[in-house]
């Protein structure tokens, strides 16, 4: 079983900033742009991902 950390996900969503909180094993952008993927439609258009911990 894999190890998560609750993170921050910071991002700009069609130009909009915006936050999420997601369960992830790492603070890789890679694996945050998947958490992004699930919860936003293809077309939207996700930039400047910066992943933290949260406190």
């Amino acid at each position: 079983m894999t190890t998560t950390t609750k993170y921050v996900i910071k991002y700009k969503l069609n130009g909009e900033r915006r936050f999420e909180f997601a369960q992830l094993s790492s603070n890789s952008v890679e694996e945050a742009k998947q958490a992004l993927a699930k919860i936003h439609d293809a077309s939207d258009e996700i930039t400047d991902i910066n992943v933290s911990k949260a406190l």
